[in-house]
């Protein structure tokens, strides 16, 4: 008897070897095959123009994208929420930083007018969007609404 199990394959945030994981299984925080890590990220991880397609289409759980910029301070004041967040939220929910001004092509795309902005994105699409800085309560009611 076969059955048909639906697999990802991802790399360790600690080595980088590819694993293949269940999709049955992703929400157990999975651990890497090499280094025994756990292969989803416990803090905020830098994205550019040239790893969005790895780091956010091809995640297999869902990512928060702060699109932001060096020089913002409401940017500045949201970054150790969303670190709070990608600790308490680690294996069930990607937070990835992308700084507008050096990968402007992803920024066009998303037509980001303001920062901070934050894209919520599962399976390679956006879910929904916020912009501005908020209260790590209401950010955390936000995702749960969505999630």
């Amino acid at each position: 008897m076969t059955t048909d199990v639906q697999t990802v394959t991802y790399h360790c945030v600690a080595c980088g070897t590819q694993n293949r994981l269940q999709t049955a299984r992703l929400a157990e925080d999975p651990k890497c095959g090499k280094c025994g890590e756990k292969i989803f990220p416990r803090q905020p991880v830098t994205v550019t123009d040239a790893t969005w397609q790895t780091e956010v289409i091809d995640s297999p759980i869902p990512v928060l994208v702060d699109f932001w910029a060096p020089w913002c301070g409401p940017c500045k004041a949201l970054a150790p929420t969303l670190e709070q967040i990608a600790a308490t939220r680690a294996g069930k929910l990607k937070i990835a930083k992308l700084n507008t001004e050096e990968n402007p092509r992803t920024a066009g795309q998303f037509n980001i007018r303001s920062i901070p902005t934050l894209t919520l994105m599962r399976q390679g699409r956006p879910v929904d969007t916020v912009q501005g800085a908020m209260p790590k309560t209401a950010l955390d009611a936000w995702l749960s609404e969505r999630l």
